[in-house]
Parts: C-alpha cells; structure tokens; sequence
C-alpha cells in the first residue's frame, strides 16, 4: 500500500503524534491544582505546544538546510522539556504513573522522528 504524499506539516507522523499528545496534555492538566496554574499548567502545555509550532515553522524552512535543522532542534528541545515535566507531575501526583508512562513513551517516539529528520535531512528539503 502506497503512502499519500507529504504536502504539509501536518501531514508528518511525528506532528500528529505530537498534535495528540498536546492536546492530551491540555485535558488532563485540566485536572492540576490550581496553585499551579501559572507554573506546571502553563509550562508543560507551553512545552507540548511549542513541538508542533516549532515543527510547522521547521517545515516552512525547508529550502534551507540549516534554518530547517535549527528549527527541529527546537523541537528536539520543547519535546525533552515536556518529558520533564510529565515526570514532575507524575511525582506531584497530578498525573498518575501509567498516564505518564504512556505520555512520555509518546515522547520518546517523537524524539526519536525528529532525530530522524535532523540526522537525515535530505528527504525532507525542497529541491531548488
């Protein structure tokens, strides 16, 4: 079975996962205390969100190799923030063990795409 062509960022695995894995942060951080609605809240859906922004942003900069690697680097970065924390709201008890589990399992899924892509970008530039 043939894959559709990639024609946008979101059309990238790595971004739906991510895409899912904020929102599903956004939902159960709903849930955390509201003493922490200007720390952890704010941070860890800041974070989340930030992997998708920065990945759009990274697509738009494909003519230049560097620009585009740059650009998933910090992807790279708000991914291994939002690791952090998940383990913090794990261990606050805000998230329980195994919904942290799964998210940061997601996490380390996304990492290991956008690794992927900084380690072999080729394929993913426009061709001038």
């Amino acid at each position: 079975m043939e894959r559709e062509p990639i024609r946008s960022h979101k059309d990238l695995e790595v971004y739906q996962m991510a895409f899912d894995a904020a929102m599903s942060i956004f939902e159960l951080s709903k849930k955390f205390p509201v003493e922490e609605r200007y720390s952890m809240t704010d941070q860890i859906r800041r974070s989340s969100r930030s992997v998708c922004a920065n990945l759009a942003e990274a697509w738009r900069k494909r003519r230049y190799e560097a620009a585009f690697v740059a650009k998933l680097n910090d992807c790279e970065a708000e991914s291994a923030e939002t690791q952090t924390w998940i383990e913090f709201a794990v261990k606050c008890n805000y998230l329980d063990v195994e919904a942290g589990r799964e998210l940061y399992g997601t996490y380390n899924r996304i990492l290991g795409g956008l690794v992927s892509m900084i380690t072999n970008p080729s394929p993913w530039l426009m061709k001038r």
